[in-house]
C-alpha cells in the first residue's frame, strides 16, 4: 500500500477528523523517558532530547513540563510518504489564518496539531479545503 500522491486528489478527498482529548509536546532525556510508563502517540529522538507527544492528562500526572497544548487533527487520507505539497498547501491555508500548526506525517495518515482554542476554525479551513472554496 504505497498511498495516494496526487495532490489535487488529496486535497479533495481527504477526510479531516478532529480527534478527542489535548495533547502537548514534552521532552526529556531518553533514559529518563525509560524509566517512565508513558503512552505517547508520538515520539522523535533528537541530539538535544526525546520529543514525546502525550495526552495533557498524562503529562500533568506525571508531573511533566510540557509546550503547545494543542488538538490533534487526523487527515483521513492514505497519503504516500511521497505525496508532494500536500502537508505544504494545507499548512499554507492555515497559516494565511494565523493558525500554527505542528504536522506529522504516519505511515497512513498526515496528522495536525492545532492550538486548542483554534480547533474548530482549523476544521473549518481544512473543510473548505475540500469543498474546493479556498
Amino acid at each position: 500500500m504505497n498511498g495516494e500522491t496526487h495532490l489535487r486528489t488529496l486535497l479533495k478527498k481527504m477526510k479531516p477528523e478532529l480527534q478527542t482529548g489535548e495533547f502537548v509536546f514534552c521532552t526529556m532525556a531518553p533514559d529518563a523517558a525509560s524509566k517512565l510508563s508513558l503512552s505517547a502517540i508520538g515520539q522523535f529522538l533528537e541530539p538535544e532530547g526525546l520529543t514525546l507527544i502525550l495526552a495533557k492528562g498524562e503529562a500533568e500526572t506525571n508531573g511533566l513540563g510540557f509546550a503547545y497544548p494543542c488538538r490533534m487533527i487526523t487527515l483521513k487520507i492514505h497519503s504516500s510518504l511521497e505525496a508532494v505539497g500536500f502537508l505544504a498547501a494545507v499548512t499554507d491555508k492555515l497559516a494565511h489564518r494565523g493558525i500554527s500548526v505542528n504536522a506529522i506525517s504516519a505511515y497512513y495518515h498526515d496528522h495536525l496539531f492545532v492550538p486548542i482554542e483554534r480547533a474548530e476554525e482549523a476544521m473549518n479551513v481544512l473543510n473548505d479545503i475540500v469543498k474546493g472554496r479556498t
